[in-house]
């Protein structure tokens, strides 16, 4: 058999017949999980629900929002975060163009197509989705709803520091930064002085000074590395009993976690009783230390949470006239310092990260490539679904991700060598036994003259 030669060239066939197209084996993943969204009607539930954002008779022709929230799915499960790149993945891709509903000669939507329709659809309708798929753990049991864990992370904006402007005269950094050195006596300042000059300044990243022109949604605040970014906040509502995802918000990045807290807490309240109408409600709210004040303490009790917050060390407290907050906060301590309380802190740290690192480093979430926080809130909530609809994937079918394949199919490999270093460790005994029965059989005469001898 000789080794044949690629031609340089390849004149194209005018006409191909479509049984003679390459056709995609698919993805064992995606089929599932399309079939899972087909047995419980999703496209029919999202074209309802979007049903009076798209004209009937005129416009250019559609995407279905059945196949906008696949593309979203499918940039959460391939970790990517720019609208343009999921476009060009599911374009060059047989099997996930298949996932989408369109077939060998069928050409996906482009970018433009997907970001016009997730600015079509507004954030309501993005929240009835991740409602709707949280309805659909919870009827797996999925969902408990009874102890919480909230967190929260910051989110790159897009969006460059050397683009912001003042909030007063609309004044770019360079340029007052060229009139700080003028003043200071420098008339034709270089690069190297106007960095001199602004290390030298105190607050000069303040947000009531300075905003982005194209997201003023985003805030200056240090991101987890150390840097200073725009950024926003984002914040996970964990159910600690199943690791789902309850509730996600986004919020100003330069907002704290004590004045974050409680409306991610309402969120969290309203997903759990639109999802499933029978469970009791959240009962336990558990929270790291930087959640811990006196007035937060005090509001979730009022609102009849039970709260597991570890405590910094402040020292010695006052609590004159503050009973109330004093009453909570040593109701806090009590509970965080009983056997429940350490094991709840423990799953916090490990269940709220992992929620995390799905959602923002192998989704591909941790860079946004929207702007306001509206786009942000709509590909947050869809990547938070999309968390839950793998967890019920790994439920059914014990896979949760499609790249989930490839480490199973490495365990099945593992497997299949400790199987057959078994199999060859039982041989090697065998034939040892084998050898010492021979050995035995051919001494066996000679002892059995010697009986007879005597």
């Amino acid at each position: 058999m000789s080794m044949g030669e690629r031609p340089t060239e390849r004149q194209p066939e005018l006409f191909v017949p479509s049984g003679d197209l390459a056709r995609s084996p698919g993805h064992p993943f995606y089929d599932h999980l399309n079939k899972l969204l087909v047995q419980n009607h999703f496209d029919r539930f999202v074209e309802d629900r979007c049903r009076e954002f798209y004209a009937s008779n005129k416009g250019r022709p559609s995407m279905p929002p059945g196949v906008y929230f696949r593309f979203l799915m499918v940039g959460y499960f391939e970790g990517i975060s720019s609208e343009r790149a999921i476009t060009w993945r599911c374009a060059d891709s047989r099997s996930l163009s298949s996932f989408l509903g369109y077939g060998p000669t069928e050409a996906t939507p482009n970018h433009s197509t997907l970001s016009r329709t997730r600015r079509l659809l507004d954030l309501e309708t993005h929240g009835d989705v991740f409602t709707w798929i949280l309805t659909l753990i919870a009827k797996h049991g999925l969902l408990k709803g009874k102890t919480i864990s909230i967190d929260g992370s910051t989110l790159e904006a897009n969006a460059a520091m050397r683009s912001i402007v003042r909030r007063d005269t609309e004044q770019t950094y360079d340029d007052f930064l060229e009139d700080l050195a003028q003043e200071s006596g420098i008339e034709t300042p270089t690069r190297e002085q106007k960095a001199k000059l602004d290390r030298k300044r105190k607050k000069k990243g303040s947000n009531d000074e300075w905003k982005h022109p194209g997201d003023p949604d985003a805030k200056i605040t240090k991101m987890k590395d150390g840097r200073t970014h725009l950024a926003h906040k984002i914040e996970h509502a964990t159910d600690l009993d199943t690791t789902a995802i309850v509730a996600v918000t986004i919020q100003p990045a330069n907002r704290g976690d004590t004045q974050s807290v409680q409306e991610t807490l309402l969120e969290a309240s309203k997903q759990v009783e639109q999802a499933d109408p029978e469970t009791k409600g959240i009962r336990d709210v558990v929270l790291d230390k930087g959640y811990h004040s006196n007035d937060v303490l005090r509001d979730l009790s009022e609102m009849n949470f039970r709260t597991y917050i570890s405590e910094p060390d402040r020292g010695r407290r006052r609590w004159k006239n503050k009973s109330e907050e004093r009453d909570a906060v040593y109701a806090n301590r009590r509970r965080i310092r009983g056997d429940r309380g350490q094991r709840l802190r423990k799953l916090r740290g490990e269940i709220n990260e992992r929620s995390f690192a799905h959602c923002l480093e192998t989704g591909g979430g941790r860079r946004s490539h929207v702007r306001r926080h509206d786009n942000v809130a709509k590909r947050a909530l869809i990547g938070g679904a999309t968390y839950n609809l793998g967890l019920l994937m790994r439920t059914l079918t014990g896979i949760g991700t499609p790249k989930g394949l490839q480490s199973r199919f490495a365990e099945v490999l593992d497997r299949m060598r400790g199987h057959l270093a078994d199999i060859w460790r039982l041989m090697n005994a065998v034939a040892v036994s084998r050898a010492q029965i021979a050995r035995i059989l051919r001494r066996a005469p000679a002892r059995l003259g010697c009986y007879a001898a005597a």
